[in-house]
């Protein structure tokens, strides 16, 4: 599912200049998030400490309007690796909470 997705961000014209040329790193650690995030195990924690994840995303101009297109693109990659429309309910259900919790920045008029 990362692997389908951060191509999708690259791509987005919201949220690819919110993310490095070498994407590599960064889907090591949203795998590694993904995983303890939806009950696997502390993987990221284990590596890089608490998650504190709106402080880590704090630096990054975050909208509403980029957590919307976040979201598009998770939703979009569930679909390309053939999720089931159930599971992938589930899984932006729980991601929408913290693609919302993470906006510091309101949208430009």
């Amino acid at each position: 599912m990362v692997e389908a997705f951060y191509p999708k961000v690259q791509q987005h014209p919201l949220l690819s200049p919110l993310f490095p040329a070498n994407i590599d790193p960064v889907i090591e650690k949203q795998t590694l998030f993904l995983t303890q995030f939806f009950g696997g195990p502390t993987l990221y924690s284990d590596r890089h400490g608490h998650p504190m994840m709106r402080a880590r995303h704090m630096p990054f101009p975050i909208t509403r309007e980029r957590a919307d297109a976040w979201l598009s693109c998770m939703t979009e990659a569930m679909a390309d690796i053939g999720m089931p429309d159930d599971l992938q309910a589930f899984l932006i259900e729980r991601l929408r909470g913290s693609a919302y919790h993470f906006i510091n920045t309101p949208e430009e008029d």
